[in-house]
C-alpha cells in the first residue's frame, strides 16, 4: 500500500457462522439496553387517580297517590303502572350525564302515597326534609291545595298531569309550574289544522263528565277564535248495555245537521273510541279520540325524538306516555337552570326558569320555555291518529307578534293570570 492511499486498512473477514452468531447477539442486547435506557430517562408512571365526585347535589322528589279504584285498560293496552315516575327517572340520568362535566349531581326521591293517606302530611313532610322542586302528579284540585301551604311559598310544585287552565286570579299560584299543555292549547291545535284543511263546521259530541264539559268549552272558544262553525252539539246520553250496540246507537246519534268533521270531548274514552265508521255521515273523526292534539306520541321521531323514544323503552319497557314525557321535562328544566347558571342554590334556578332566557330542547325542533303569566310551558302540540303523525301545530300561517307559540291556548292579554317576577 502506497503512502497516499486513504483507504481503511482491511478488517478482516469472519466466517458465515460467526457473522450469525454476532447478530444473534447484537439482537438480543437490543431490547435489553432500550429498557435500560428507557428506565434511566422515563418518568415513574402514576397511578390514575379517579375524578372526584359532583361538589353541588340538586334534590328533587316526586309525589304521587294511588288510585282509589284501578283505571279501566283495554287489554291491548300497556300497564304503565310507574308512569311518570319513569319519565322522571331518565331525566336525571340525562341530567348526571351533563353533571358529570359540570360538577353537578341530581337526585330523586319517589314517594307514592296509598290511597287513603295523608297527602298533605307528606308534602309538608318533603319541605321539611328541604325539597323543594317537587314534581306531582295529583288532580288539579289537591295541587292547588298544596300549593296554597304557607310552607310551600318557597318551592317549585311541577304539576306533570293536569291540563286545567286558571278560570280566576286565585287559580294563578306563582309556585306552580304547568308542564302539560292546557285544553285550550289543544283545542287551539286542532282548530289550527282544521282550518287550514277547510273544515270549518263542526258536529261537537260531548260526554257526561265535568272534563267532557271543560274540553268541550275549549273548543266552543277555539271555533269562535279561528272562525268556524259549530252546526251541531250533542251531549252523549247513551249506553251500550241491554241489546244497544254502538251500530245502532251511533248513526242516530249522529244524525242532524251537515258538518264536515266530527269533534269529540270524551276524556274518560266512553265512547269516543266507537265513533269512527259508525256515523251516519262519512266524516273524519277529531278531538279526544282520532286525531288528537297530544304533546307526546308514541309515533313522533323527528327532530332526534327517535333515539328519546328507544332510550325511554328500553328502560320502562313501555312507550312514552304524556305525563311520562311532562316529566321528563320538568326535571330537564331544572337540569338545565342549574347548567347555564352554573348553581345548584334554589333562588337561582327559580329565576332562570321564570325569566326569558330558557331555552329547553323538547325533541320538537324548537326551544321551550314557561310562560310568566302562568306557568305553563311553551311548546307544540302534536296531532296525532293512532298510528300516524300528521302535523305539528302551530301550523305555518298563523302568527304572533313576539311567540308563535303562544297562538295555543290562553295568551296574555287574556289570561286572568299575570306575569310574575322571579
Amino acid at each position: 500500500m502506497s503512502a497516499n492511499d486513504s483507504r481503511p486498512p482491511a478488517i478482516p473477514m469472519l466466517s458465515r457462522s460467526a457473522s450469525f452468531i454476532l447478530s444473534l447477539l447484537l439482537l438480543s442486547a437490543a431490547p435489553v439496553q432500550a429498557a435500560a435506557k428507557t428506565a434511566k430517562t422515563a418518568a415513574p408512571v402514576q397511578p390514575v387517580t379517579p375524578a372526584p365526585p359532583a361538589s353541588d347535589t340538586v334534590t328533587l322528589a316526586y309525589l304521587g297517590q294511588s288510585a282509589q279504584t284501578p283505571p279501566l285498560v283495554p287489554f291491548f293496552d300497556p300497564l304503565t303502572p310507574d308512569q311518570g315516575r319513569q319519565g322522571a327517572r331518565l331525566a336525571i340520568r340525562d341530567n348526571n350525564t351533563t353533571g358529570r362535566f359540570t360538577r353537578q349531581n341530581f337526585v330523586l326521591d319517589e314517594t307514592v302515597v296509598a290511597a287513603d293517606g295523608d297527602v298533605d302530611a307528606v308534602f309538608r313532610a318533603l319541605l321539611a326534609r328541604g325539597y323543594r322542586h317537587i314534581l306531582v302528579n295529583l288532580p288539579v284540585a289537591r295541587v292547588r291545595q298544596l300549593a296554597a301551604l304557607a310552607e310551600a311559598d318557597n318551592s317549585l310544585i311541577y304539576d306533570i298531569a293536569n291540563t286545567d287552565e286558571p278560570g280566576q286570579a286565585r287559580d294563578c299560584q306563582a309556585n306552580v309550574l304547568k308542564l302539560m299543555p292546557g285544553r285550550a292549547m289543544q283545542a287551539d291545535a286542532l282548530a289550527q289544522y282544521l282550518l287550514k284543511k277547510r273544515w270549518s263546521r263542526w258536529f261537537l259530541a260531548i260526554g257526561p263528565g265535568e272534563a267532557d264539559q271543560r274540553f268541550a268549552a275549549a273548543i266552543r272558544r277555539a271555533a269562535q277564535r279561528f272562525g268556524a262553525k259549530i252546526v251541531e252539539e250533542k251531549v252523549w246520553q247513551h249506553t251500550f248495555a241491554d241489546r244497544r250496540t254502538p251500530e245502532s246507537e251511533i248513526p242516530v246519534y249522529t244524525q242532524g245537521n251537515d258538518y264536515d268533521v266530527l269533534v269529540v270531548a270524551d276524556e274518560a274514552g266512553l265512547f269516543g273510541d266507537s265513533l269512527a265508521y259508525r256515523t251516519w255521515r262519512p266524516r273524519p273523526v277529531v278531538g279526544t279520540q282520532g286525531l288528537r292534539p297530544v304533546n307526546w306520541h308514541h309515533t313522533h321521531e323527528a327532530w332526534g325524538a327517535l333515539q328519546l323514544q328507544n332510550r325511554f323503552r328500553e328502560q320502562a319497557g313501555y312507550p312514552m306516555t304524556a305525563i311520562d314525557y311532562a316529566a321528563w321535562l320538568a326535571v330537564r328544566a331544572v337540569g338545565e337552570a342549574a347548567t347555564r347558571t352554573r348553581s345548584v342554590q334554589f333562588e337561582a334556578i327559580r329565576a332562570y326558569l321564570r325569566g326569558t332566557e330558557l331555552a329547553l330542547a323538547g325533541f320538537k325542533g324548537v326551544p321551550l320555555s314557561f310562560r310568566p303569566w302562568d306557568g305553563r310551558l311553551r311548546q307544540p302540540l302534536l296531532l296525532a291518529a293512532d298510528r300516524s303523525m300528521v302535523a305539528v301545530a302551530p301550523l305555518e300561517g298563523f302568527l304572533h307578534p313576539r311567540n308563535e307559540l303562544d297562538t295555543l291556548g290562553y295568551d296574555e292579554p287574556e289570561s286572568p293570570c299575570h306575569p310574575t317576577s322571579p
